[in-house]
């Protein structure tokens, strides 16, 4: 692994305990981090304070000048998404429980929550 690939995931995986560690502090519980398969990853999933699964995905940024984190989850990432939450809850054998898909953005110092980003 070069030093580039090495830095990204250090600011990654940085990135991501921000989220987590303002999940937590926003009364959510964390379920898992870095659910993976062969067809891709989501960052956290986590149960909010009202018993919802959430599938979060973790953007971030040092400002907006190429806009904000939100507008780069494509299409095609959302489809990946949901197609790896589908696999979790079969996994698990999780049916018939309320599920959300959110994106944590950190901008700088500041962190946003868009809850319900889209849908399945």
């Amino acid at each position: 692994m070069s030093m580039t690939e090495q830095h990204t995931r250090a600011k990654g995986r940085s990135a991501e305990d921000r989220a987590v560690d303002y999940l937590i502090h926003q009364g959510f519980r964390i379920v898992s981090r870095n659910y993976q398969t062969r067809h891709g990853e989501i960052d956290c999933i986590a149960e909010s304070p009202e018993g919802v699964l959430v599938f979060v995905e973790v953007k971030s940024s040092r400002g907006k000048a190429f806009g904000h984190p939100f507008f780069r989850v494509s299409r095609a990432k959302q489809r990946t998404i949901i197609s790896m939450a589908k696999r979790y809850l079969a996994d698990h054998r999780i049916t018939n429980r309320p599920c959300r898909f959110d994106v944590v953005a950190l901008v700088g110092e500041s962190i946003d929550h868009l809850r319900n980003a889209f849908l399945a």
